[in-house]
């Protein structure tokens, strides 16, 4: 289960997305970055967290550390902004925080350079998860100490917000032609290799039982919420066994040489400089 903490300051909101998260120190001195029950997506924005999050770090992939987070809502009394206020009011209990990573950056193709296994092994994930926000335009991805971090998973497995066409939604193929590591050339073939062997029944099991109870009850259709839970596993499982046959794309394929097209608009006119040293030989 979840490691259970409990807010003791608002420090900011970030005014990122649509679910408003904020930062917030808790009583263990850590700092995290809160998401809200309270917030317009609901609680199967903080379910998607959890389920993708835990998998992610236990396939090996960096995600912020996750944890609890129980939230008296007079905190929110001395906040200025009145958004602010009634989202913190309407979200006391448990709440979802990921460790705040300190003079971490957001990815820009322009400033890391992923290579085609880590690449192949982020977008197996995301086809695994259906995670349809990792763009260019939205990476939902960081850079801290070097390394890639994956963040914000509240808008994948879009299936479980119609349960009944669930098995259906999950069988269908992924589209990654807009990933934002798709002009890297991901080894998709390694990272299915590598990491579908993994997702095992068992380790589903595990990830989604890290669920708070409170998230998953009076689930239309379901009688208890081990078997909400279940139905996560279900979607999951043969998904991972097969989902590397049906990623598509269909994007430009980065040469190491150079970037892809919508990069390369953004860089400045390429020098002659190597002409010229050419020429002085």
């Amino acid at each position: 289960m979840l490691t259970e903490v409990t807010a003791t300051r608002y420090v900011t909101p970030l005014r990122e997305g649509g679910s408003l998260p904020g930062i917030v120190e808790a009583d263990d001195l850590g700092t995290y970055v809160m998401k809200f029950t309270g917030a317009g997506q609901g609680r199967k924005t903080l379910v998607a967290e959890v389920v993708c999050g835990r998998l992610a770090q236990r396939l090996g992939l960096r995600v912020p550390r996750l944890v609890g987070m129980q939230l008296d809502p007079v905190i929110g009394l001395a906040e200025p902004d009145p958004e602010v206020q009634e989202l913190l009011k309407a979200s006391g209990g448990l709440n979802l925080g990921m460790d705040y990573l300190p003079g971490s950056i957001g990815f820009d193709p322009l400033a890391y350079q992923a290579d085609p296994a880590e690449a192949g092994r982020v977008v197996w994930f995301d086809a695994l998860i259906n995670n349809v926000d990792r763009s260019w335009r939205n990476p939902n991805m960081l850079v801290w100490h070097g390394d890639l971090w994956l963040i914000d998973h509240g808008a994948t497995m879009i299936w479980h917000h119609n349960w009944p066409t669930a098995r259906a939604a999950a069988a269908k193929p992924y589209n990654a032609s807009d990933h934002v590591l798709a002009p890297v050339g991901p080894d998709i073939a390694a990272a299915a290799a590598e990491l579908a062997p993994l997702v095992t029944e068992d380790l589903l099991t595990e990830v989604t039982a890290d669920v708070p109870d409170e998230w998953l009850v009076d689930e239309p259709g379901f009688d208890s919420t081990d078997a909400v839970r279940r139905a996560y596993v279900e979607a999951l499982l043969p998904r991972a066994a097969t989902i590397h046959e049906r990623i598509t794309m269909e994007a430009e394929v980065r040469p190491r040489s150079g970037p892809p097209g919508w990069l390369a608009e953004r860089l400045p006119p390429q020098s002659d400089k190597n002409e010229r040293k050419s020429g002085d030989e």
